[in-house]
Formats: structure tokens, sequence, C-alpha cells
């Protein structure tokens, strides 16, 4: 069954779609304009899109825009209005299929079906690069990772909670996937839930579900991330971004292993490993009063900390070989080859992204690169490196820390032309907290 979000301003065309979707089994929410869309997209996830172009207020284009930019699933352009430009614009955008009025039940249901298949395999490859294997992490004879590969083995098994902590693109997420994988519960959900990444007013929607009715917007019963992952395993990412009211109603989750959806009056048991992780330290939010110490003390039973790349060694030659070897077989291309002068370049930078950013500058020098040796100068570690920015003496040590920052964030957006993403990815960081960090420093992003 697949959630699908019907966006039409015709009751008949919204009706007679759903009715379509229901005989197949799938659930059709309905809306009738681009900001009610936009704003129902934020609340739910949903595997499959029907967009009108044809809307009052915000017009499809711009929602279809708008869904793009956010990551939707496939959307399914309808018009009765259709032409040659508006299918190719709308393709453009990132319409997966384009269907003119009146709609014919066979070329719906056809599109339909291919849509959600491509959608599965697309989420398969997509998952199979974005995720590292444990046996990729652990890539090095670092007396650090000897560590932390016992850690992960020996706590694997049980069903006691962990705490990972650790720098942004160290691989937090990679252990939390592997202590799953290695676990009892192996075979039941492994659900992730960002922190940073969800509104304030909706996280507790997030977590624990809610009912219809349970406030604007909640037109359908909603199972949350503990509902999700009852029988397996709950990963909290950058759970020290979580709020104060949010950390009180998951440690009586911790506790009781109970909880009530928003706006339901029914206890909901579950049984969930949870797994949390941050690059903050606790200790520090906690003497700062934004991270509640008996929270603290429930998660951080077995206590895991990812080394970063820079304490790695020689491990930086090993993991830049091995991701020069799966680019050239998932390519198809000759494998290159680092220069030892290359390699000693790469060991020498200090890796603030850690091996994200180390898979990253490889990708890019695998991609980019027409000869089979790497040189030094073909290793670019971003410009900002080449200099750093002048700091006035008189400024306090936070003050400073705060300019070279702010200077260093512009000098990457600068280098990714304003990309928000790609400068993120770059940093090593997420992008909601880069965002953040642009509001705080009053940094406006324009593109070219």
């Amino acid at each position: 069954m697949a959630k699908i979000l019907i966006i039409d301003d015709e009751a008949a065309i919204r009706e007679t779609l759903a009715h379509i979707l229901r005989d197949e089994g799938h659930q059709p929410t309905l809306c009738d304009s681009g900001e009610g869309a936009i704003a129902q997209f934020a609340r739910e996830e949903y595997d499959l899109v029907f967009l009108d172009l044809w809307l009052p207020g915000i017009d499809g284009m711009a929602v279809l825009e708008r869904l793009r930019t956010a990551g939707a699933p496939p959307v399914i352009v309808i018009s009765g209005h259709g032409n040659i430009d508006s299918a190719v614009r709308a393709t453009r955008l990132g319409a997966y299929d384009f269907l003119e009025k009146p709609l014919s039940l066979e070329r719906v249901l056809l599109t339909v079906n291919h849509a959600l298949a491509d959608r599965k395999l697309r989420d398969q490859v997509r998952d199979l690069h974005r995720h590292f294997t444990l046996e990729e992490l652990l890539i090095g004879e670092s007396d650090a990772m000897k560590k932390l590969d016992e850690q992960v083995r020996s706590a694997a098994p049980s069903n006691s909670r962990v705490l990972i902590t650790g720098e942004n693109g160290s691989g937090k997420e990679i252990v939390a996937r592997t202590l799953h994988r290695l676990s009892q519960r192996a075979e039941h959900p492994f659900i992730d839930v960002n922190c940073a990444a969800i509104p304030e007013e909706l996280i507790e929607s997030e977590l624990f579900g809610h009912r219809k009715g349970a406030f604007t917007g909640a037109i359908d019963d909603r199972k949350g991330k503990f509902e999700l992952a009852d029988g397996g395993t709950l990963f909290l990412d950058e759970i020290g971004d979580m709020s104060l009211k949010t950390q009180a109603k998951v440690l009586r989750v911790l506790q009781e292993q109970t909880f009530q959806k928003v706006g339901g009056q029914q206890t909901i048991s579950v049984d969930v490993r949870v797994i949390a992780a941050t690059n903050k330290s606790l200790e520090t939010e906690i003497a700062n009063g934004s991270f509640r110490s008996d929270l603290y003390y429930r998660l951080n039973v077995v206590p895991i900390e990812v080394p970063p790349l820079r304490a790695r060694g020689n491990d930086v030659s090993l993991l830049a070989e091995h991701f020069l070897r799966r680019f050239a077989a998932e390519t198809g291309t000759p494998k290159k080859r680092l220069s030892s002068g290359a390699a000693s370049k790469l060991r020498a930078y200090h890796w603030p992204g850690n091996v994200r950013e180390l898979r990253n500058v490889i990708e890019r020098m695998a991609i980019l690169m027409k000869g089979e040796v790497i040189e030094p100068e073909d290793v670019q570690l971003g410009a900002a490196m080449a200099a750093a920015p002048q700091i006035d003496a008189r400024l306090t040590l936070k003050e400073a820390r705060d300019e070279f920052e702010k200077q260093y964030i512009l000098s990457r957006l600068r280098e990714f032309a304003g990309n928000v993403s790609r400068t993120a990815d770059a940093l090593g960081v997420e992008r909601s907290n880069l965002y953040r960090k642009l509001n705080a420093y009053g940094i406006r992003v324009e593109r070219p």
C-alpha cells in the first residue's frame, strides 16, 4: 500500500483518482491548492504525488519546484491544458510523467505502478550509496579503529541503549546501523530520526504519531517513529538538538516503554532499542541547562566514541585507495592511484568533514582526473584552507572563533556558488545545522 497525495482544484478529479487508487489498495490524501499541498507535504511523507498544473494561488509548476527541492517522491503531473512546452518544463523540473485530462484509467494505473517500482529501486540504490558498511568504516590499522571494532561487536548483541559520540562525518550512523545489523533485532525495522532537522512543533507527532483531527492538517491517523520501530531499533541522531519539552516525553517512553499519540487517549506499548548519537558534549549541554541529566544517564548505558579521521594516521591513505577502487568498479573505468606526494598531502590535511569529506574528495578526483596517477597538485582540498582569514587580535577567544567560522563558511559558500547542500556536505555538517549558522551570522545566500 502506498501513500499518495492528490493535488487538484477540481473535486471530481480528486475523487475519481482517489477511488481508483483505493481500489488498488493505496491510501490517497486529497488537497485542493498549492499552499495546502506544500503544508501537507511538510507534515507527511508520501510515496507518490499527483499534481495539477492549473491551481489557484501557487500554480502547479511552482509547487513542483518546491516539492522537488524538498526531495519529494515521484510526481505525476496532470493537466487539462497540456502542451509540449508544459510537458518539457515539468520534466525538467523533475516530474516523473505528464498525463493529460481526461485521464485514462489504464494509463493512470500503469504510470502509478511504474513510478512506485522506480521509487523502490531508487531508494535501494540511494541506501547502498548513502551508507558505508562497517568494513569500510573500519578500514585501517590504527589503534583507534581496533578499539571501535571491539566496542561495536561487544555492544551489538545486547539490548542496552548506546550513546554514540563523534564529529560530523565520522560515521556515527554507520555504527548505529551496524549495531542493529549485528543484534538479535536485525530482522526488525531500523528507524532513524534526525532530531535537528524536524521543526519543534512537529517533533512530537514525528516520534509518537497523531490521531486524526489532533491539529490543523492532521487529516489521518499516523504512526510515529517509536511505533514503527517496534521490535527493532530507533536511532535518535543529533539528540543534543532536541528541545527540553521533547526530552521529557522521550524520557518517559524510555522508562515505561509506553506512550500516547498526539491527540490520542490509548496507551501504546512498544519494545524498542534506542541508540542515540550527538556531535555535542552532552555534559556541557547539561551544565548549560539545555539537556536533561536524567535522560543522559538513560541513554549513556554503553558509550561509543567514533574517532575523527585526523586521529587515524595512515588510515587516510588506506581509505583513499579503497574509495578509488570502489568508484572504479562502480563506473567501469580504470582505477586511478595516488602518487606518494598526493598520499602525503591527504594525510597532512586535518579533515574537518572526516570520512565523508574524504570520500567526496576522492570521488571528485576519480571523476574529473583524466590520467591514471593522482599528483599532489590534483588534490583540491578547498581554497578556504590555503589562507586563514585575518582576525582582529583585540577580540575575545569566542569572538575570534565565531569570526573565523563565519569567514570560513562564506569562503566555502563561494566555492560552491551558494549551494547550501554541497557546502554542508563539504563542511561535514547537516544542512539544517548550516542554515542555523547562516541565520546566526546574518549570512544571506545568493545563488547565481
